[in-house]
This record gives structure tokens, sequence and C-alpha cells, in this order.
């Protein structure tokens, strides 16, 4: 067969199967997201229509003013958003640390110690949860956001993305700044911290989010409306001895999940890009 007659074939060979493709992606995002259309659609209606879906149902707000009003979700939030920033901050410093200290100093034994940094991406946290707990305890850091931070302030994740990005930034750069002056952490902030402001926005929104939604270790090193996060007070309220009215229930979700939406919505386009920017496939 002539390649000008293959070419002007293949396309039409291969339009049954991306049609195929398209369809089973609609019908994974339609199972992905009907959950949180559920939420939506309870969180609005009056309990009596959490399962009529009638087009006329009446709307209302009344399920968010008894989601707010009987959960301190004020303060739940304000733990949280402490909670974040805080750990996402100190990694910012930690990672970046150990990122530059991987991709530009010949330590002695280099790749041996960022292989045992990467052992750490194959550990579940469940499985620390024993000792994390053990040591918090020994600092005095139970029941406080503090300690709900802590095992997570050095990420292996961080530090490969960080180290892979700093490995590409050329040396000629480096070589520049030492050469005006610069000390290792001038060179580190003034070149390289800036070259890789997509990694780091990149890095950020995973980290964010993992933090927003953790919910295991918040729940067994917090014990009070103090320092307890969002998921382990939605938890709480949403217990079943508390009486579960599942309308008010989709309501404090939705009161959870907003900021993230919200932020993901305004922010998708950079969304994207910072992940391709980073190299994330």
């Amino acid at each position: 067969m002539p390649m000008s007659t293959l070419a002007a074939t293949l396309p039409r060979r291969l339009a049954p199967v991306l049609s195929l493709e398209t369809l089973a992606a609609w019908l994974l995002a339609i199972v992905w997201i009907f959950p949180l259309l559920y939420a939506v659609w309870a969180a609005f209606h009056p309990p009596a229509f959490m399962v009529r879906f009638e087009l006329f149902a009446p709307v209302t707000l009344e399920n968010f003013k008894t989601a707010w009003a009987q959960a301190p979700f004020a303060r739940y939030y304000l733990n949280t958003f402490l909670l974040v920033t805080g750990v996402v901050a100190a990694q910012f410093v930690v990672c970046t640390l150990a990122a530059f200290a991987f991709a530009r100093f010949p330590v002695p034994g280099k790749n041996a110690l960022f292989l045992l940094v990467l052992i750490q991406l194959f550990v579940f946290p469940e499985v620390l949860i024993v000792e994390n707990y053990r040591i918090a305890s020994g600092l005095g850091l139970i029941d406080t956001i503090a300690g709900m931070g802590l095992p997570y302030v050095a990420s292996a994740f961080g530090i490969f993305l960080l180290r892979q990005t700093f490995k590409t930034i050329p040396r000629e750069l480096e070589d520049a700044a030492r050469i005006e002056g610069c000390g290792w952490l001038a060179v580190l902030w003034k070149v390289y911290v800036p070259l890789a402001k997509p990694t780091y926005l990149a890095y950020a929104l995973v980290s964010i989010s993992h933090h927003w939604n953790n919910f295991l270790w918040p729940l067994v090193v917090t014990n009070s409306v103090e320092s307890r996060p969002l998921t382990v007070g939605l938890g709480v309220f949403s217990a079943p001895e508390t009486g579960v009215n599942w309308a008010t229930v989709s309501a404090a979700t939705l009161l959870s999940i907003a900021p993230l939406l919200v932020a993901f919505l305004l922010f998708q386009r950079q969304f994207v890009q910072s992940f391709l920017r980073a190299g994330i496939r």
C-alpha cells in the first residue's frame, strides 16, 4: 500500500478507538464527580429531597447554617490554615537546602544518601504512626498543630523534585554569581530558587492538597477543638452517635472542601502549567 494511501486511511481506522477512549474518559469523569454532585444537591435542598431528584425542588441554605452552628468550623479553618501554611513553609526550607546539597555539593557517598532519602517514598505514613506518636509525646507536642505537621517537614518527594530541577540549572549562572561575590546561600537564593519557581508552585499545590485532606495522623494526635483540623472536625461532626442528618453533613463537607475547590477553579490553568513546567508527567 502506498504511503500516501496508508496515511489517509490511518485516521479513519483509529477513529473508533479514539471514540471509545473518549467515551471511557467521560464515564470515568462522571463516576468520579458523582459523589460531589450528590453532596451539592443534598447540601442545597431540604432533607426530604435528599433522594428525590426533582427539578424544581426548593433550594435552601439552612443546612449550611445548621452545620456552622453545630460545630466550630471557624476554629477548624484556622487550625487547618496554620497547619498547611506551617508545613509548606517548613518543607520549602528543608527540601530546598537538602536538594541543593544533593544537586551541587560533592559530598562523599552522596548518591547512597539520596537513595536512603528516596526510600521514604516507599514507606506508607500509616506504618510510622506509633513511632511518630511516641516521639511527639516525648517532645510534648500531642494535641498541638506543631505535632500534626512535624512528621511531614522532611519530604522525600519535595527533595527529589527540587534536586532534579536544580541539576538542570546551568553551572555558568552559579559561577557568575560566585564571581560577583555571592556565598552559597546567596547563590541558592538569587539563582536557584527564582529559576525553580514552577517546581515550587507544583509542589506547593500537591502539599497543600494533601495536608488539607489528611485525616488519620491528625485524628491520632489531636484531642481538642483548639488543635483539631477540618477533616477531623468533620469526622466528629458526622459521627453516628451524634445523630446523622446527611443534608447537614453534606453541607459541612462542602464547607470543608470549598477553599480547595475555589482555588482550583480560579487557578486551574496555572495548576496544569506548573506541573508541565516542573516535568511531572
